[in-house]
This record gives C-alpha cells, sequence and structure tokens, in this order.
C-alpha cells in the first residue's frame, strides 16, 4: 500500500511539474508573439509610412544601430527615416516571414526603394527589452537581374 501511495504521489508531482513547465511554456509565447506584434508595427510605421515618431513609440530607452550606415538612437532613426521620405518617397518593404526567438525577432524583408526596380534582399534582427526595440542589425543583398539559378531569393 505504501508504495502504491508513493507512486501516485510522483504520478501527481509530475504532473504539476508538466502543467506548470506548458504554463511558462505559453507564457513565453505570448510574450514572443507580442514581440512580434511590436516589431511588425514599427516596422510600417517606420520603413512604409515614414512616420519616424509613430515608429518610435515602440523603441525603448536605447536603440542602439548595428549598421555601420546609421546612427544610434532616435535621432539616427528620424534622420534615416527623413532620408527614405525625401529620397525614396515611394519605398516599399514588404515582409515576406518573420521568426521569433525570446527577444529577438528577424525579419526576411523585399524592400524596393524605387516601384519598378528589383530591390533588394533583407534580413533583419531585432532585439527587445521589456517588449520595446532597443537594437537592430540587417544584412543586405541586391536582387539581381540576372540569377546564376531560376530560385528566388524568397
Amino acid at each position: 500500500m505504501h508504495l502504491i501511495v508513493r507512486s501516485a504521489a510522483i504520478v501527481a508531482a509530475s504532473a504539476i511539474m508538466l502543467s506548470l513547465a506548458s504554463g511558462a511554456a505559453m507564457a513565453g509565447s505570448a510574450q514572443e508573439e507580442a514581440n512580434r506584434k511590436t516589431v511588425l508595427a514599427f516596422y510600417e510605421k517606420g520603413l512604409n509610412q515614414k512616420d519616424a515618431d509613430a515608429a518610435l513609440a515602440y523603441v525603448g530607452d536605447r536603440y542602439v544601430q548595428h549598421n555601420p550606415n546609421a546612427a544610434d538612437g532616435p535621432d539616427g532613426f528620424r534622420k534615416f527615416i527623413g532620408f527614405l521620405r525625401d529620397k525614396f518617397p515611394n519605398s516599399h518593404s514588404e515582409i515576406k516571414r518573420s521568426f521569433v526567438d525570446g527577444d529577438y525577432v528577424i525579419l526576411h524583408v523585399h524592400a524596393v526603394r524605387e516601384p519598378g526596380s528589383r530591390g533588394n534582399a533583407i534580413v533583419d534582427i531585432f532585439k527587445l527589452e521589456n517588449g520595446k526595440v532597443v537594437e537592430h542589425w540587417d544584412v543586405v543583398q541586391a536582387i539581381p537581374d540576372t540569377p546564376a539559378n531560376n530560385n528566388t531569393m524568397f
């Protein structure tokens, strides 16, 4: 009888632990989805609508830029969006897919600065803290006129 009670206690404890782990995973997933939504809104407001102030509502108390051609902070971001608005007012970035890993959101983007041009394939990486964007990296590759294969970049 003692063995049955002990086994039942182990099974109950295991069930509680699995329940807690499952709840933690769901909480992580909810936060990851919130992070994705934050980055998608930031990207749409900034890159497509070219509204730096609206995009900056999604930025934390710091904005570290790892692109060597862009300055840090809100002023650096405003300058970049101003450049897009002035030089490429019809530019558009289409997010093809997004990935989330904890506090990192990764976007695979087709960015076209001039309508009718092939544009660039971009991978943008954002780090979030407390639900706000605080860092950005990107890798940009021009889409060639004559690729070496028939695969698309997207």
